[in-house]
């Protein structure tokens, strides 16, 4: 660690104990960077890093032309709890409901907490929008014909190649399929390696996404339990599967959507090993890792694979844009299976795009542009937990996210987020009910909010009117 990171992080946590202790409180300003440096003998960057570490722990807010001042503290929330899942395989039956939330909660005028979409200010469009044009330019005749041998563009595949090394690779350019966009991937996954009627293990709650898939593809899901910080049960796993009878794996280890948790790499080893001995692939959703909230990326899965029985998937849809559509599969040794399921489906993915893509993540551009908007997203949420703490009623529990930018909401018993929905878009609010997370309709007194979006006062509004509607108040949170 440098010498600079421990003077920032010293001063932010000695800022952060007088906040604590009361010493400084709510709505006191803070000492001008001009006047830290000078006192504490730093430099002004290294005042202004502390400054905004404490910004994004949400216990200061900068004003403009006036500083810094103390944020309101609220008492702290509990987590959400683990909770016991049926033992038998479920069939799925949720994509009409499902379709019904997220059309509402993208009608004009209705407050964006539902659909997990990040904000465009965010994204950089302009950027890609250049390189469309340079691109088209530079190859004319990218677009005069398609492939269903030759479907993945080598430069892209050469700059996947490169980012593994930060996925705890490399991994083999021989492994990728270039897709379209992530829900491909994972139901290409899926074709490669189950048949109607199988059952396929999930985390609970799981991804609706994930569930719809099963749905379509005619497979029952098995739920294993989660723990809001660390991921899936590895041992509720083990004994699901003692007696076989499950024919995959279906998670995502890192940025878990709803909960936001991360596996430990502990934890991501003994489920590897424990899903090769028994001979059951892995497909791995990891489009949250690069969308960590910590201090360093964490692992997926696949760092922790030597057999090829891991089947990575992701996409750029949550960081650069949705409107790309462009994924990938490392695919181990699923490759040549998802490849032709690839080609049955839908041949290559847009040549076009893959190259835009490709110079975008060659031009270093990527990272940075990531380092600002984990920043963005970290902010966002915390600001969401501030929101919900507030309003909502005093029991509730609130997630604490590891990465992504969707925030997992339990409300007191008794309260059906369900059938308060019609309620919520009647005040032009909306959000994603609990039991849609679910193959057994768990999860009735919880909800899914969207962070991808900055904290404004029109957003922080629609929270309050939520929480009144769930019973709270505008002091609800205390």
């Amino acid at each position: 660690m440098s010498e600079e990171l421990l003077r920032y992080e010293k001063l932010a946590g000695e800022l952060a104990a007088l906040i604590g202790d009361g010493v400084l409180t709510h709505g006191d300003r803070l000492p001008s960077v001009r006047r830290l440096a000078q006192e504490r003998r730093l430099s002004v960057s290294t005042v202004v890093q502390a400054l905004r570490q404490l910004e994004e722990r949400g216990l200061v807010e900068a004003r403009p032309q006036s500083g810094y001042f103390v944020c309101q503290t609220l008492a702290p929330r509990s987590q959400p709890q683990a909770r016991p899942t049926p033992d038998a395989p479920m069939p799925v039956d949720i994509s009409q409901r499902l379709v019904h939330v997220l059309q509402a909660g993208a009608r004009p005028g209705v407050a964006p907490l539902s659909a997990a979409l990040p904000a465009n200010e965010l994204l950089p469009i302009a950027a890609l929008h250049r390189l469309y044009a340079g691109v088209a330019r530079r190859h004319p005749r990218l677009l005069e014909a398609g492939s269903h041998v030759h479907m993945d563009q080598p430069a892209l595949v050469r700059q996947l190649v490169r980012r593994s090394l930060a996925w705890g690779g490399p991994l083999a350019a021989e492994e990728f399929v270039i897709v379209n966009a992530c829900t491909e991937a994972l139901s290409l996954c899926l074709r490669a390696v189950t048949r109607p009627g199988d059952t396929v293990a999930v985390e609970s709650p799981a991804y609706y996404l994930m569930l719809q898939l099963l749905e379509m593809l005619g497979l029952k899901a098995l739920e294993i339990p989660c723990d809001p910080q660390t991921g899936m049960s590895v041992e509720a796993l083990e004994l699901a599967t003692r007696n076989g009878g499950v024919a995959a794996c279906l998670l995502v280890a890192n940025g878990s959507n709803p909960l936001g948790s991360v596996m430990s790499d502990e934890k991501k080893r003994r489920l590897v090993a424990l899903t090769a001995t028994r001979g059951i692939p892995v497909i791995e959703d990891d489009i949250y890792g690069d969308l960590f909230l910590g201090n360093e990326r964490p692992w997926p899965l696949k760092a922790f694979d030597t057999s090829g029985n891991v089947m990575l998937c992701a996409s750029f849809s949550k960081c650069l844009s949705p409107s790309l559509r462009v994924g990938f599969v490392a695919a181990g040794r699923y490759r040549a299976a998802i490849a032709l399921q690839k080609t049955i489906t839908s041949g290559g993915t847009n040549p076009l795009t893959q190259i835009v893509l490709a110079e975008y993540l060659e031009s270093g551009a990527v990272d940075r542009h990531l380092r600002n908007l984990r920043r963005h997203y970290q902010s966002q949420v915390k600001a969401m937990q501030a929101a919900v703490a507030r309003y909502f009623p005093p029991a509730t529990r609130i997630a604490q996210p590891q990465a992504g930018y969707v925030l997992w909401v339990e409300l007191p018993e008794g309260v059906d987020t369900t059938a308060m929905h019609a309620a919520a878009l009647r005040e032009r609010l909306s959000y994603v009910p609990g039991e849609l997370f679910s193959a057994s309709g768990m999860y009735r007194n919880c909800l899914r909010l969207n962070c991808g979006n900055p904290h404004t006062p029109e957003i922080d509004d629609a929270i309050r009117r939520l929480g009144l509607i769930f019973g709270g108040g505008e002091a609800g949170g205390g």
